[in-house]
C-alpha cells in the first residue's frame, strides 16, 4: 500500500499546530484516517516540531498494528482509534494542550455558547467528560480516555459538536480534514479564550438564545447552509 498521501496531509495537519500557537513543547497530535483502507497516519511519540518530517509520520490498521513508520505513535494513538471507531463520519482528530481550552478541561467545567462566534463553529456549549475514576487511569488509560468521550456524546452528535474538553486533561476536536480539525481546534481556543473574558467581564453571563444559536450554526452548516461560496 502507498500511505503517502495520507501521511502528507497529516503532516502538514501537524505543522499547523505550532503555527496556530496550539500547543507547547511536543504535546499535541494530529492523526488522519483511511476509511476504505481502515488505516490511519498519526504523529510519533514525543517528536518536536520543528524537526518532525513527513516520513516520521506512523501508519497504523484499526486494530492498532503498526503498518509503516520506524517510530513509536503517539502515546494517544488508542484515543484516537477509539473515537474513530465511534465517530464514523470523522476523518481527522486532533489533540491539543491549548492553554485556555485546557484551564475549562481543568476545572471541570463546559465552555458555554455566550455569542455568534461560537455559535458558528460548536452547536450549544463544549462538553466536558466525567473525571475517571482509578481503574480507568490505571488500566488502558488512553483507550478509557477514548471510551470516556463516547460515553459523553451518548446522546450528542459528534458532526455538530466537533470538540470536548476531558476533565483534568485537554481538549480533543475533529473534522472532514486534517487542515478541518486543526481549524476546529483553533476556533476551540479562541471561544475559550473569549468566554473565559466575557466570564471575567460579567461572572453571571448568560448563553445566547436558541433561536441566534440556531442561525448562526445553521448557516454554516448542514443541507441549508448559505454561509461562504458555493462550490
Amino acid at each position: 500500500m502507498n500511505y503517502h498521501e495520507l501521511k502528507s496531509e497529516c503532516y502538514q495537519a501537524n505543522l499547523l499546530l505550532p503555527e496556530y500557537k496550539l500547543i507547547d513543547l511536543t504535546f499535541g497530535n494530529v492523526s488522519v484516517c483511511d476509511r476504505g483502507q481502515r488505516v490511519l497516519a498519526i504523529k510519533p511519540s514525543g517528536v518536536d516540531y520543528a524537526v518532525l518530517q513527513a516520513d516520521d509520520i506512523v501508519v497504523l490498521d484499526f486494530n492498532g498494528t503498526i503498518l509503516e513508520g520506524k517510530l513509536r505513535p503517539s502515546s494517544d494513538t488508542p484515543t484516537h482509534l477509539r473515537l474513530f471507531q465511534a465517530f464514523t463520519g470523522i476523518r481527522a482528530i486532533v489533540h491539543t494542550h491549548s492553554r485556555n481550552a485546557v484551564a475549562f478541561a481543568q476545572a471541570g467545567i463546559p465552555i458555554p455558547c455566550f455569542g455568534t462566534t461560537h455559535a458558528d463553529y460548536f452547536y450549544g456549549s463544549i462538553p466536558v467528560t466525567r473525571p475517571m475514576n482509578i481503574d480507568e487511569v490505571n488500566s488502558g488509560y488512553e483507550l478509557q480516555t477514548g471510551n470516556v468521550i463516547v460515553e459523553r456524546f451518548k446522546d450528542l452528535d459528534p458532526l455538530a459538536m466537533r470538540a470536548v474538553l476531558v476533565h483534568g486533561h485537554g481538549p480533543f476536536a475533529w473534522g472532514a480534514s486534517g487542515q478541518n480539525a486543526v481549524e476546529n481546534a483553533l476556533a476551540l481556543e479562541i471561544v475559550a479564550e473569549i468566554a473565559l473574558k466575557t466570564i471575567q467581564l460579567k461572572s453571571e453571563a448568560g448563553s445566547i438564545s436558541q433561536h441566534l444559536l440556531d442561525k448562526h450554526y445553521l448557516r454554516k452548516h448542514g443541507e441549508e447552509a448559505y454561509y461562504g461560496q458555493l462550490r
